[in-house]
């Protein structure tokens, strides 16, 4: 299906052009979601996946910055479905966000919902994906955001523009697999590949015929639309041979930097140009990927890898080439994640300013970690010990997801037995975040908000914690971007730290990773109304409740109040 997926994105490319020529800029995208199933085979086993049209990974939707998207989703299976448009800011339009229980009830069997928002001062590479459950592992596919017409990009248009998306594949159904994992409360059972575009690549048995391959010409530059759509992993990624330029993360371009690998986590995008060498190299190359792995769980220790071909001009007779394969770093290279991440900076020009909140209204310290929850009664459990199951949490507060949608409820003013917005804005109970743990593992459980009042500038501290392990968690923030102000190792020093925090050019972005053993300071203006989710983007920490709201109020002008919901809003 990755050939399918090639051609796919080809077709609509051309008819998107064509219709763009017919129509001008800032037009109306239409698209449709059928949620159907379709047997995909992979590494020999042939399962029933839930896909969007039938296709694996899913169509990709293709906008440039200021257009409408209007998506209609029907659902065709028996699984209840909803459909995040991941980086998206959702200005105003907090209704089509698409987390479950959050901002919208999931659409059921035999019902839909359309998703309608507007693309607002972004461009570069997004991505959709299911929000409920693990159905993300096969719901999801690009958002490719172009620049407004006419207006360039800062860097040398690419020769032609790839996406890559990397996901994970199980022989049996996530479902199940997290499902028994929260009943026994146990880590749940790790998958059986990663993929490039739907594709396992040669590494894998019974595998060499589902590989992704990227033609290229000598001497042209590509760009590379790199989308970390894995549950579990985040991944280092490289191609054999060949240095790649970094100009973009999260749709925000960033100062170019060259580097032979990058890091991407789940839930984060990067856009690379990749400069074929300038003569045909008589070889081939691997592009690879595989875990950064900071935690004490079991995870997919396998790589997936890609190939990168040399087209030639005339065609030439030999045809067993070198293989050349990339070296990629340690599994649990921290120090390099650390390196790269402090490479990316914003552009901060002013074309492409970075508008970093100056002044803070309201600091805010999060521990972020795992923790545990008692066994039930009358049944032995598989976590830490046989009395306790996993649990994951946010200043100790492990995260309930409501039966009904909290954004309904906050906006006609029903949160009674809902929510309660008590969040602890600091942890209740302060320790040595990241030295010997305490003894005491428990975390508290509930529905808590935290309530900000319209265009509050908020600063974040998110603190890794040695409860379980010290591990990497990369934190994404609905309906927002943020700015990565500050990072470091050990506890977040209040008097110490913020002196060094970057407040000229700091790198803007959706999802971060809380560094293992670290923390991460980030800032943020609160200038969406709505009820704004903030979890891990590993999956199976989100469902043991690494996870926490936001809700932002009104302010007094009408373009600054959330409307009311459409009509088609699905029931629970």
């Amino acid at each position: 299906m990755g050939a399918s997926f090639k051609v796919l994105f080809l077709v609509l490319k051309f008819l998107w052009f064509f219709s763009e020529i017919a129509n001008g800029a800032g037009m109306t995208r239409h698209y449709k979601f059928n949620i159907k199933l379709q047997n995909v085979t992979r590494l020999c086993h042939t399962k029933s996946i839930v896909s969007v049209n039938g296709k694996f990974p899913g169509p990709p939707i293709i906008a440039r910055e200021g257009d409408r998207v209007v998506v209609k989703v029907v659902n065709h299976v028996q699984n209840n479905v909803t459909i995040h448009w991941h980086g998206v800011r959702q200005l105003q339009s907090g209704w089509a966000d698409g987390p479950a229980y959050l901002t919208q009830c999931p659409i059921q069997t035999g019902q839909s919902y359309v998703y309608n928002f507007t693309i607002t001062g972004q461009r570069g590479t997004l991505f959709w994906h299911a929000h409920i459950s693990w159905l993300r592992s096969t719901l999801y596919g690009p958002i490719i955001i172009l620049p407004k017409k006419n207006v360039p990009y800062p860097f040398p248009k690419p020769h032609k523009e790839v996406p890559i998306i990397f996901g994970e594949w199980w022989n049996v159904d996530p479902e199940a697999v997290i499902a028994q994992a929260l009943q026994n409360g146990a880590g749940p059972n790790v998958s059986d590949a990663y993929t490039i575009n739907g594709l396992p690549g040669p590494l894998y048995n019974c595998s060499a015929q589902d590989t992704f391959k990227l033609k290229v010409k000598p001497g042209k530059t590509y760009m590379l639309r790199m989308i970390n759509a894995a549950l579990n992993d985040e991944l280092f990624f490289s191609i054999a041979n060949h240095t790649l330029t970094v100009v973009d993360v999260d749709a925000i371009y960033v100062k170019p930097f060259q580097t032979d690998t990058i890091l991407i986590t789940p839930g984060q995008t990067t856009n690379l140009l990749l400069k074929a060498k300038p003569h045909f190299p008589n070889a081939t190359f691997l592009m690879a990927a595989r875990p950064y792995a900071t935690g004490q769980g079991a995870f997919d220790n396998s790589t997936v890898a890609g190939i990168l071909k040399y087209e030639q001009q005339p065609k030439s007779p030999f045809k067993n080439l070198p293989l050349f394969k990339p070296t990629l770093p340690s599994l649990n290279d921290t120090s390099f994640a650390a390196n790269f991440t402090s490479k990316l900076r914003s552009l901060a020009n002013a074309q492409f300013p970075a508008n970093v909140p100056q002044k803070v209204d309201k600091h805010f310290f999060f521990t972020v970690g795992l923790g545990t929850n008692p066994c039930p009664q009358n049944q032995t459990c598989q976590g830490p010990n046989n009395s306790t199951k996993f649990s994951a949490a946010v200043n100790n507060v492990s995260f309930v997801l409501p039966t009904t949608a909290m954004l309904q409820a906050h906006f006609f003013h029903q949160s009674k037995g809902v929510y309660t917005t008590d969040f602890p804005t600091t942890p209740k109970f302060p320790f040595n975040y990241t030295g010997t743990p305490p003894n005491n593992t428990m975390v508290s459980n509930g529905t808590k908000a935290v309530v900000l009042p319209f265009n509050t500038s908020v600063e974040l501290v998110l603190q890794d914690t040695s409860i379980l392990g010290i591990e990497s968690h990369p934190l994404h923030l609905h309906g927002f971007n943020f700015f990565v102000v500050g990072q470091g190792f050990g506890n977040f020093d209040t008097n110490k730290d913020p002196p060094k925090f970057n407040l000229v050019d700091p790198v803007e972005r959706n999802t971060v990773g809380v560094p293992s053993g670290g923390w991460v300071a980030i800032r943020f203006q609160a200038d969406n109304p709505g009820v704004w989710f903030m979890h891990c983007h590993l999956e199976v920490h989100t469902s043991w409740g690494l996870r926490m709201a936001w809700i932002v109020m009104d302010g007094k002008l009408p373009n600054q109040k959330l409307p009311p919901p459409p009509s088609d809003l699905p029931k629970c």
